[in-house]
């Protein structure tokens, strides 16, 4: 089957431009689906509207537990809620955390302790933090930048993650290296992006930083109002109804999450087949993290964490059984909306994929150019920024490109694998740090609570400047494969970008004081 030529890109392009003009996400994904299907079967209505349900159905089903997993951790947001562990543990972080930028870094700790999954991450840590921020006068906006800036690219340099395990299956199935994990771990200097938007989080936080459309939200949270185009997050609306027990303690919140990890650790090990004998060798950790079903996983965990939850709570009478189960119903409908943008997402993902042939396009597109070996790294960076932007799947683009990129280096530079692995990962999870359909973008919205497009719109800037930074690091890498020079080049451009926009922006708040005293 041939791909489509750029007919191909047409459809994540339409969505996305859509998305961004009309602010409304799901129409535009339907008709960025409905584009590509149109293309696909020759401009037949009919057919296409056929293949639509078929391949939303078809999507669902490959991804149920990624929908279960979402329907659960909703449920569990609500009775933790409902216990009052939330609303105890806001109490108490609101008398140790007196200043915005403690509670900035506070919230980007939180995030850089839950590596586990990335989908769990945006999540948790809006649920948990977004009171002591909203304390603070700290925007959605910023919220979920922090959220979604320490959510995957804490995933995609950590060993033991669903992200990594992911990654790690798709380069084994390459045969180019003898032990993936191995190459994953060298990988891991030269991962720029990655390293690079967890520095940026900490200066923003300690700095108070704001520019671009992010400074417009800001210095309107902090006068005592929000933009926003449409209510925060029907997620969140769905939750603001709750009134919280007065009976609940901080480990009402601790012990569900924490059981929460414990068992997605535990159900991550059992489903990769640790401690089992297979073609006689044992499965060891690492092994068995990179054969894991990741999404089982989370379920299984979700699912044991409602447990620990009924148990804790119920005995105690901080809600009647009744009022549990009915609050697993309240958050399971607060997940329809993101679910409903994931299984949109999903589907515009699988017509570039398995219809168009985006990927094979793209691939043929880096082939044919005649770059020099040296510029490879920053260009397959830029290649898997565009193609994780346009489809929304930072998983997707492993998929597709470390094939074709690992193939093209295992005859010609075999020593430039890990650095060509690593600006995969990085580019994709730019691309999918900035995708309106990108799943994570959309949770991060979801659990800050923010409007999806406004998050969109701010979190641009900050992440391209990011990548603009990490394009020259891999530059570097691809000329001296030295990962401590590609580092130090890539960090002392971000922070001197950083500082002169910071000295501007003092620049330009005593130009504004000076006016306002006349």
């Amino acid at each position: 089957m041939e791909h489509f030529g750029f007919w191909s890109l047409l459809p994540p392009i339409l969505a996305i431009v859509l998305a961004l003009i009309t602010k409304e996400v799901i129409s535009s994904l339907l008709v960025g689906i409905l584009s590509g299907l149109l293309i696909y079967t020759g401009g037949n209505p009919l057919q296409a509207l056929v293949e639509l349900f078929s391949l939303i159905t078809t999507k669902i089903g490959d991804n149920a537990y990624m929908v279960v997993f979402l329907s659960l951790l909703g449920a569990l947001v609500c009775v933790v809620t409902m216990s009052g562990g939330s609303r105890s543990y806001g109490d108490w972080a609101s008398r140790k955390i007196k200043k915005r930028s403690s509670a900035m870094l506070a919230t980007s700790g939180l995030g850089l302790l839950i590596f586990i999954d990335d989908y769990f991450n945006c999540l948790t840590v809006g649920t948990v933090m977004r009171p002591i921020t909203d304390k603070h006068l700290i925007s959605r906006a910023k919220l979920a930048y922090v959220i979604d800036a320490t959510a995957a690219p804490i995933c995609a340099i950590a060993p033991i993650s669903s992200f990594a395990a992911y990654a790690i299956s798709v380069l084994a199935d390459t045969g180019a290296t003898q032990n993936g994990m191995t190459t994953f771990l060298q990988s891991i200097p030269f991962n720029l992006y990655a390293i690079l938007t967890i520095i940026m989080v900490i200066a923003l936080s300690l700095c108070q930083l704001d520019f671009g459309p992010m400074e417009r939200f800001e210095k309107a949270r902090r006068e005592g109002s929000e933009i926003t185009n449409v209510p925060a997050a029907q997620a969140q609306d769905e939750l603001d109804g709750i009134v919280p027990s007065e009976k609940g303690r901080i480990w009402d919140l601790v012990l569900p999450i924490a059981s929460l990890i414990l068992f997605t650790v535990a159900s991550m090990l059992w489903t990769g087949g640790f401690g089992t004998v297979v073609d006689g060798e044992k499965v060891g950790l690492m092994a068995a993290f990179a054969n894991t079903d990741s999404n089982a996983s989370l379920t299984y965990g979700a699912f044991g964490a409602l447990i620990v939850a009924l148990l804790l709570y119920l005995p105690r009478r901080l809600m009647t059984f009744k009022e549990f189960f009915g609050g697993i119903t309240t958050g399971f409908k607060s997940m329809l909306s993101a679910i409903t943008i994931m299984v949109l997402a999903w589907s515009i993902g699988g017509v570039c994929t398995e219809y168009l042939l985006t990927g094979q396009y793209v691939g043929e597109l880096v082939r044919s150019s005649h770059f020099p070996l040296q510029l490879f790294p920053a260009v397959i960076f830029a290649v898997a920024s565009g193609l994780a932007f346009a489809t929304g799947t930072s998983w997707g683009t492993f998929a597709m490109l470390i094939p074709i990129s690992v193939e093209i280096s295992r005859y010609s530079a075999p020593e430039l694998i890990p650095i060509i692995f690593a600006a995969i990962l990085a580019g994709a999870v730019y691309g999918d740090h900035c995708s309106p359909i990108s799943d994570t973008t959309i949770l991060s919205s979801a659990g800050a609570g923010c409007n999806h497009i406004d998050h969109v719109s701010t979190q641009l800037p900050y992440a391209t400047l990011a990548a603009g930074c990490c394009f020259v690091g891999f530059v570097v890498a691809g000329f001296t494969a030295n990962a401590l020079l590609t580092l130090v080049v890539a960090v002392a451009l971000l922070l001197l970008s950083l500082l002169f926009l910071h000295r501007r922006t003092m620049k330009k708040e005593r130009a504004e004081t000076e006016a306002a005293s006349r």
